[in-house]
């Protein structure tokens, strides 16, 4: 990954933390693909995927976690649940930024996998 997307992350990250949130892993990685994030909120296990651009062309952001994006990162996470010795309750979430990450836009529940 390249520094931009390190910084973006760490960002997300401190943004995430701030807010109660504890960080359980960063740059979970499997045959699936990768999660950016992933976050204890309560109970519940936040999957989050961090986007930084410095264009809106093609919808921007949000637009870039298109169908083929979230069923990676189903995979993935489902990957990880199977470590655990239960499942407990989850969500996907987005953080988007813009430029040099000064505007954060956090999005919970981004989309549903099941």
């Amino acid at each position: 990954m390249s520094s931009r997307g390190d910084e973006a992350e760490q960002r997300a990250a401190d943004f995430l933390t701030r807010r109660g949130l504890r960080l359980l892993a960063r740059n979970f990685r499997c045959r699936y693909g990768e999660i950016d994030l992933i976050l204890q909120d309560g109970d519940t296990l936040v999957f989050v995927e961090v986007r930084l651009r410095s264009r809106s062309d093609f919808g921007g952001a949000a637009a870039s976690i298109d169908s083929h994006k979230q069923r990676k990162l189903t995979l993935a996470a489902q990957h990880y649940l199977a470590q655990l010795p239960r499942t407990p309750p989850c969500r996907f979430d987005a953080i988007l930024m813009r430029d040099a990450g000064e505007s954060i836009e956090w999005i919970k529940n981004a989309f549903t996998a099941w």
